[in-house]
């Protein structure tokens, strides 16, 4: 079984979603919305998460959180295993709640904080559930522009002053904001090899040769994190020794180095071998 890469540091943004098992509900009630949100507090203080938006559909969920400390595997666990139990428990089922791992896209938070957070809080308004995101209780947009204090862990202050220093225009700001593009594409769309949503210059920021195969990666998410095969002709002295150091990382099949050098799998396979002798 294929498991996603996870990147982790802290300060990381990410967009996480995590789905009902077979979609099915995640909540019934009212009650399991407010024991996740619950959940979700005690998670956000013992590791350090800052959310800035998060959607509650039915069988899935959506959050933006920026790992002040990292440990985004950890908090994932703790939140999906503690809510998975009490539902269970409250519901009298058994089995998995969650459809196996959550998701999670590490995210440019200069690029596309704003954009995420509009589209977190639409969700229910592309659904068809209501029509304005003010309509459902259960995401973090009637909570921005409430005029009483937020949750500790929703961090909006630092979204609302990225559209006007003072929280009343911020307020407004944001508000027309979201509902200026209620039928916007999501920006979802950009992410490459579903691990990373950024401009390239982004992306160069976590690209680094390996030699060590990571069992279990999906092959496009190992790529996503090596230097493009270009790289490889300017960092080594002969053209068999960019083949092999390409064919190392375990991000590049033998015919995409091939097709790239202009040689034959034959060409490729020797120059491979060849580093490979002691």
């Amino acid at each position: 079984m294929t498991r996603p890469l996870r990147l982790e540091f802290p300060g990381a943004l990410y967009h996480v979603t995590s789905r009902g098992d077979r979609k099915a509900l995640i909540y019934y009630d009212d009650t399991d919305r407010a024991v996740w949100l619950q959940t979700l507090k005690q998670v956000c203080e013992r590791f350090h998460f800052a959310i800035y938006a998060f959607c509650q559909m039915g069988n899935h969920y959506h959050i933006l959180v920026e790992t002040l400390d990292g440990h985004l595997a950890q908090g994932m666990r703790q939140l999906n295993g503690i809510y998975s139990q009490y539902f269970n428990r409250r519901h009298g089922l058994v089995g998995h709640v969650f459809q196996g791992r959550y998701k999670a896209i590490l995210v440019d938070k200069e690029s596309y904080l704003l954009e995420l957070t509009r589209y977190i809080v639409l969700n229910p308004v592309r659904a068809r559930l209501v029509k304005l995101p003010e309509d459902w209780r259960w995401s973090s947009y009637h909570l921005t522009l409430s005029d009483t204090p937020p949750p500790d862990w929703l961090a909006i202050t630092p979204l609302l002053t990225r559209f006007h220093p003072s929280m009343p225009n911020a307020k407004e700001a944001f508000r027309q904001f979201v509902h200026a593009r209620i039928d916007c594409p999501s920006p979802l769309i950009n992410t490459v090899h579903q691990l990373i949503l950024g401009d390239e210059a982004f992306q160069q920021q976590f690209q680094r040769p390996t030699t060590q195969p990571q069992a279990g990666i999906p092959k496009s998410q190992r790529s996503a994190l090596a230097p493009p095969l270009s790289a490889y002709s300017h960092t080594h002295a002969s053209r068999d020794d960019a083949i092999a150091a390409a064919y190392g990382t375990h991000a590049y099949t033998l015919s995409e180095i091939a097709r790239h050098f202009g040689v034959s799998l034959t060409t490729a396979s020797r120059a491979v071998k060849k580093a490979a002798k002691p």
